[in-house]
């Protein structure tokens, strides 16, 4: 039976993991990389007869290994063998995802982007064109909302297809001043030995000096990449027209960003007027030096309250209920005639154990469930208290780091 492995990749929450368990359910493993304390999901699906081996590589903003994590996606996407890469993009904030996606795009021949999230990005008011999003990256592009499962069954048609098709050559690259692209293109042709990979993406890296990442396709290729004699003259060439290896890495950041804006500027519609007014009003106020520092020693102070005396009400009200009904089956276990040991064991050991731990502990937590079959979102009023405790902390603890 053929399996293709596909990487699924994309910034970190972005909701990638909720895509993976959407596709995989119960069919997953949990590994690390090797050589790296990194840890990796695996799993398996099928759709319309075609098998696939899922790997939910590392959330990465880049392919540029600043971290272990992003040099394990790198790793995966450029060496690991996968047939096709499939990154997930937030719709909320799509600019700011498009960066990792253009270097995929230049690495991976077979690439499909899904844009996840835009049941929220409606919330916000925010429309994106995919059709046009398909047009200006040349690869397919799927909208999903992989909480309820919208789309993703049209996003698995699609990678079919793509599995299926042979690769296209890229159309449409990041444009870069002329020296370099001219110089790129004078060191990929001399790539010979260079059969698996971009040679494109090989020669950009030679003029930014990435040895670790040379050395890796060297291993992968199974022959030296080695910079010749012509190659250190273009290098030359290129550093007496000013162009260090820093200002070379600068300038192909600088074209990702810019055609990330310019791709998301034409993409993506507001309906509301600015979608983020109202987070910008409150960042003026409460991150503000002069109201910043008070409200979160306002906000600290209620976290301490909270903490040492606030939870204690609702925990009380809670166990007297909870040990209220205790008494109540205790009393049916007796008339019933039920041995005392027997109601002993079930009431006073395990159910006053257990009414007496969820009392003191569910007030600050969360109480979340996901009706897989009405696909909704079912919040209890445990949620809400923690939704309002937990916001108080996250902006309390936000506020120390800023100041």
């Amino acid at each position: 039976m053929v399996e293709h492995l596909v990487a699924l990749a994309g910034n970190p929450n972005v909701g990638k993991s909720t895509v993976f368990n959407e596709l995989t359910g119960m069919k997953q493993h949990t590994g690390n990389w090797a050589g790296k304390t990194v840890s990796a999901a695996e799993g398996s699906f099928e759709h319309d007869g075609v098998n696939f081996i899922l790997a939910d590589i590392p959330g990465a903003y880049s392919l540029r290994a600043n971290s272990a994590e992003e040099a394990a996606a790198r790793d995966f996407i450029c060496f690991g063998g996968a047939e096709a890469v499939v990154v997930v993009c937030d719709a909320t904030c799509l600019e700011r995802n498009l960066n990792l996606v253009l270097q995929i795009i230049e690495s991976a021949p077979k690439t499909m982007v899904c844009v996840n999230l835009l049941d929220e990005a409606k919330a916000k008011g925010l429309r994106i064109d995919l059709e046009l999003l398909e047009q200006l990256l040349g690869v397919p592009v799927s909208g999903v909302t992989a909480r309820s499962g919208k789309g993703i069954r049209e996003m698995c048609s699609r990678l079919c297809d793509l599995i299926e098709k042979p690769a296209k050559k890229i159309s449409v690259h990041t444009a870069l001043p002329d020296d370099i692209e001219a110089a790129a293109a004078r060191i990929a042709g001399k790539l010979d030995n260079v059969r698996k990979l971009s040679k494109r993406t090989v020669s950009l890296r030679i003029l930014t000096g990435d040895e670790e990442f040379l050395r890796r396709v060297s291993e992968y290729e199974g022959t030296e990449i080695a910079a010749d004699n012509e190659i250190y003259g273009i290098l030359a060439d290129l550093s007496e027209k000013g162009y260090t290896k820093e200002k070379i890495a600068d300038c192909i950041i600088t074209a990702d960003v810019e055609r990330s804006r310019e791709t998301a500027r034409l993409v993506v519609r507001s309906t509301k007027g600015s979608p983020y007014r109202r987070d910008r009003k409150l960042d003026r106020i409460f991150l503000s030096r002069r109201f910043g520092i008070p409200a979160m020693l306002l906000l600290l102070a209620l976290v301490m309250w909270i903490t040492v005396a606030g939870a204690n009400y609702p925990s009380e009200l809670l166990g007297n209920c909870l040990f209220a009904l205790g008494d109540k089956m205790s009393e049916g276990l007796v008339s019933a005639g039920a041995p005392g040991w027997l109601e002993g064991v079930l009431i006073q050991g395990v159910y006053k154990v257990l009414a007496w731990v969820v009392s003191v502990m569910l007030p600050p937590m969360t109480g979340y469930t996901k009706n897989r079959k009405c696909k909704k979102q079912v919040k209890t009023p445990a949620f809400c208290i923690s939704f309002l405790f937990n916001g108080i902390n996250i902006s309390g603890s936000n506020m120390i780091l800023i100041y």
